[in-house]
């Protein structure tokens, strides 16, 4: 299978975090992809791309985490105290 474009628009970037390191030793591996991509698509990016046989695709949708140490949200945890 030779690699297309397409392919490069489908996977964005590999996750880099502790969960993914544990999920590498048991040989998954895990990317960021195009929010539009289907199962069949990431697989076919994924073998073209690395030349691997994929044996499934997992997929989940995760919202960004919000920051604790942020400006706003110190104002706003301020303002919640009630007075002793």
């Amino acid at each position: 299978m030779s690699v297309k474009a397409e392919h490069y628009d489908v996977i964005k970037k590999p996750i880099i975090t502790e969960k993914a390191t544990m999920a590498s030793e048991h040989g998954a591996v895990v990317f960021q992809v195009a929010m539009d991509a289907t199962k069949p698509q990431i697989k076919e990016a994924v073998e073209a791309v690395f030349g691997v046989k994929v044996k499934a695709v997992n997929t989940t949708i995760t919202k960004g985490q919000r920051r604790k140490n942020s400006a706003a949200a110190l104002a706003c945890a301020r303002t919640r105290r009630k007075p002793m």
